[in-house]
């Protein structure tokens, strides 16, 4: 599977094909509906003001917005400028947000105003010098005047194998990590995603996801790539989901369990009509048989999916797999991609669990901070996921484990070591282990056990001002704190997190 088309290039021709393809922004501050042509021709206005600007090849623009329009009239100028387009989620406070913008040398950021309680330029400003980071463009303000000029000149020209895209996302180290994509590796994601869909007469979908995540940033590429028709939330509410699903017949959406189980409760609650709801994707988070079993029960083709910012969908399942299958397993592997099993020597399993090593056309080009490189490729070109499963004899995969110590919060990875790191400076304690509490709602919730030096463990209401006060967000917050006498180590010293998520897993 090959692509010889540039970001640029493949907006291009989407909106020569399907022009009136509409994109509706559902938010109570900036909403929208608009068709392509529109937000293609205010795109472009955007690329050639980055151009004057001196913004070009190389560049890094980010962009800190929720789902509305000015996000996809960002990434049109970025293509058009030939910068490198970085979505950043918005909910970063001072401390991740500056790593961010350091590390990636960003030029220029596009910012609310005020989201969800969030003064962006106070924030901006409480991250300190920004050596690189020439402008801010605020949207309804001053990133309006962008839209509202004139394209001017040609589009730069960039190889489709070019670094084009950066997304950020938390792991097992405490900074986050930057994700490189290019052209061709996003548009070969979309491909394998509709390929594995297969034709589709009239297809709408609805995105619950923050476009600073992969997920949500390929919901909206799908559009002004694809011409796909988008819903588009720029926060999530279960009972308006449902109402958009009735509204506009939605056809197709993803989600973790958090959307799914407020979607189909919203949705009984309010009698709104799910039927035109036909595909539903699973993924980004543990998912419960019993919550597949509910959508099967009222007729929504439900299916798992695995994948990461890495490499988005590495496998998914078909509707017409049988219901043990899309139940217990992730489904198969995508178009183009490969998956290996390797032993911890990184020699291949024919049976048994192993660490799942995968490649393919949507495979990442590599981390920002190449240091990172050397451990997570095997020769070949083989991505190391840091995830634990098998293929069965049909060729479903199974996940059993994580090796990557991370917790996925309503499909937000949570790094532990940094929830670890802040625990330990709290006054009293002697060291901290966190670990993932199962949570039928949001997947997992963040729960730390701590060794003190005497008395009790410290209140919720003393470590959510502690973390408030570190600048670290709020969803990383500890929900449980257990005191425990000694945690529990191996010979080496090294904490035993394997036996305290059986434990949380009992509450």
């Amino acid at each position: 599977m090959a692509f010889h088309s540039s970001l640029h290039d493949a907006f291009v021709l989407a909106a020569r094909a399907q022009p009136e393809a509409r994109l509706v922004v559902h938010s109570d501050v900036r909403p929208e509906i608009t068709t392509l042509a529109d937000l293609f021709q205010r795109g472009e206005a955007v690329g050639a003001r980055f151009r004057e600007l001196g913004i070009g090849k190389g560049d890094v623009v980010a962009v800190m917005l929720p789902a509305w329009a000015e996000w996809l009239t960002a990434l049109v100028g970025a293509a058009y400028a030939g910068a490198v387009f970085l979505p950043i989620v918005t909910i970063y406070k001072a401390k991740d947000l500056a790593f961010v913008l350091r590390q990636s040398r960003a030029k220029a950021i596009v910012t609310p105003d005020e989201f969800r309680g969030t003064d962006y330029a106070a924030l901006l400003a409480a991250c300190g010098d920004l050596p690189d980071l020439k402008h801010h463009f605020v949207a309804g303000d001053s990133y309006a005047v962008l839209e509202a000029g004139e394209p001017g000149g040609d589009p730069a020209r960039v190889a489709p194998e070019a670094f084009s895209f950066l997304v950020y996302t938390s792991g097992t180290t405490a900074d986050p990590k930057g994700v490189m994509h290019s052209g061709a590796t996003l548009l070969a994601e979309l491909d394998s995603q509709a390929e594995a869909r297969g034709p589709v007469e009239e297809e709408t979908f609805l995105s619950p996801w923050p476009p600073g995540h992969v997920a949500g940033a390929l919901q909206l590429l799908r559009f002004v790539a694809h011409g796909t028709p988008v819903v588009a939330m720029d926060q999530w509410n279960a009972q308006e989901a449902a109402r958009l699903v009735d509204t506009y017949k939605i056809t197709a959406s993803s989600g973790t369990p958090f959307h799914m189980s407020g979607l189909l409760d919203a949705a009984a609650e309010d009698g709104r009509d799910l039927s035109s709801l036909q595909n539903y994707v699973l993924g980004a988070a543990p998912v419960p048989a019993a919550l597949v079993q509910r959508c099967v029960d009222l007729g929504i083709s439900v299916v798992h999916a695995y994948g990461s910012s890495e490499h988005p969908t590495v496998t998914m399942g078909k509707a017409e797999d049988s219901l043990e299958s899309r139940l217990n397993t992730e489904g198969r592997v995508m178009p183009g991609s490969e998956i290996l099993i390797v032993d911890e020597d990184d020699k291949v399993l024919e049976t048994g669990d192993g660490e799942i090593v995968t490649r393919g056309p949507e495979l990442f080009l590599g981390y920002f901070d190449t240091r990172l490189n050397q451990k997570a490729f095997l020769p070949g070109g083989w991505y190391r996921t840091g995830d634990v499963g098998h293929v069965d004899a049909d060729g479903y995969l199974h996940i059993t484990d994580r090796k990557k110590d991370i917790i996925i919060r309503g499909g937000e990875n949570i790094s532990s070591r940094e929830v670890e790191d802040a625990m330990r400076r709290m006054s009293g304690i002697v060291d901290a282990a966190a670990v993932a509490m199962p949570d039928e709602r949001l997947g997992e919730r963040v729960k730390v056990y701590v060794e003190m030096t005497d008395g009790a463990a410290p209140s919720l209401e003393d470590v959510k001002a502690h973390f408030a006060a570190l600048g670290i967000a709020k969803q990383k917050t500890p929900e449980v704190v257990e005191l425990i006498a000694a945690l529990p180590r191996n010979a080496t010293g090294k904490v035993l997190k394997a036996d305290l998520r059986t434990r949380a897993a009992g509450h």
